[in-house]
């Protein structure tokens, strides 16, 4: 046997809808999303007990990778500047030959609706529409190991933000219309910060990238100091 089939259990909906903007690591920033179950995975009875966990791991699947005829073994991580090239299985890179990523995230409710089940989640690194394949309760003291080693890759990259005149108006404009509805600025200053750009146009200094977040495009540059910028939020359909 040389491949695998796995079910598919559900589906993650976020306002994270484009891979562009998506944290490159779970809880790099607290973004509120939802897996749905389908059946026969969304009985309750499956899920009792796991409101008694903080944190789970999630097994999902990278859907919007394009397709490779042939395994590639090493790939650029944009933490090194994606310019060296690393071995695919010492990285976390979402172009693997199982195309299967797993993340840690945080249970904020289970919701049950007509009999069928809804996880509330913090800290996904998925975007809308990626399919979940399993669950499973995080362990501290099996799964958290503190003497770990990880060799630099230590800390998370972030930059800091600033936003313009401009976009702070353009955010309040929103809210008071409903795009923006229970979404907190952080979030979006949070994912800014990561720097969302492709590695090789990660020193381009004011040109533009734009960042779609729910029904909003968020335009963005990095200033001469190094600074993200976020200049200007407009609903989609505008």
């Amino acid at each position: 046997m040389t491949t695998v089939q796995l079910p598919i259990i559900g589906y993650h909906r976020s306002p994270l809808v484009q891979k562009f903007g998506a944290p490159r690591q779970p809880n790099l920033v607290e973004v509120a999303s939802v897996i749905e179950f389908v059946p026969p995975y969304d009985t309750p009875s499956a899920f009792v007990g796991i409101e008694k966990f903080s944190h789970l791991w999630v097994m999902w699947q990278f859907h919007q990778n394009k397709s490779q005829d042939n395994f590639r073994p090493q790939v650029r991580p944009p933490r090194y500047g994606g310019n060296d090239k690393v071995g695919v299985f010492a990285t976390r890179s979402m172009y693997r030959p199982s195309a299967i990523g797993l993340s840690v995230v945080r249970l904020s409710r289970v919701e049950i609706i007509q009999h069928r089940v809804r996880l509330h989640i913090i800290g996904a690194d998925m975007v809308d529409g990626t399919p979940i394949v399993d669950i499973k309760p995080y362990l501290p003291f099996v799964d958290s190991v503190p003497d770990a080693i990880s060799g630099e890759i230590d800390v998370p990259t972030t930059k800091t933000v600033a936003m313009t005149t401009q976009a702070s108006t353009d955010f309040d404009t929103l809210c008071q219309d409903g795009r923006l509805a229970m979404i907190d600025k952080s979030i979006i200053q949070h994912l800014i910060a990561q720097d969302p750009r492709v590695a090789y146009r990660q020193a381009e200094i004011e040109v533009t990238s734009t960042m779609r977040y729910g029904a909003v495009d968020v335009d963005f540059w990095m200033d001469k100091m190094g600074v993200m910028v976020i200049t200007g939020l407009r609903a989609v359909d505008e």
